[in-house]
């Protein structure tokens, strides 16, 4: 019997680990019973991981975000930092706000950053921006 082997043109390629889409990463965030989620949360940033690496400014938003708020780890928090500020760079509206927000909370507390972020947050029309701002200069 004669063996039917493929010639190797003809045979596919290995495939790769598939990736979920972005935008599903996102839909699972933003779900109230699931974005709560632990698990959730550490699923996401390892899928947000490789496009923030790529420069994708949503997906360094979120994963900055993720990295600030719900990590213990002081590493973790200077990466998300960085991240956010790499977004807000970029014109993120999300992550000039979290910044305004991280650098008015007291761990962080410097407020000529804050106002910076803030600023340009408001500058695109952000309401919750211009009513921090507006506490900052009552508490000056």
């Amino acid at each position: 019997m004669k063996s039917r082997v493929l010639p190797l043109a003809l045979s596919h390629p290995p495939k790769e680990p598939t990736r979920l889409p972005l935008r599903f990463v996102l839909w699972l965030l933003d779900r109230p019973r699931l974005g709560h989620s632990a698990s959730i949360k550490r699923i996401a940033g390892r899928m947000l991981k490789q496009p923030a690496r790529q420069g994708v400014v949503l997906a360094q938003s979120r994963l900055g975000q993720l990295l600030c708020r719900d990590c213990g780890n002081a590493r973790d928090r200077r990466i998300g930092f960085e991240l956010l500020r790499q977004a807000g760079r970029a014109g993120d509206l999300h992550a000039q706000l979290e910044l305004g927000r991280l650098y008015c909370q007291p761990r962080q507390r410097e407020p000529l950053q804050a106002r910076h972020w803030l600023e340009q947050a408001a500058a695109q029309g952000s309401q919750e921006a211009g009513q921090l701002l507006g506490r900052m200069h009552k508490s000056v």
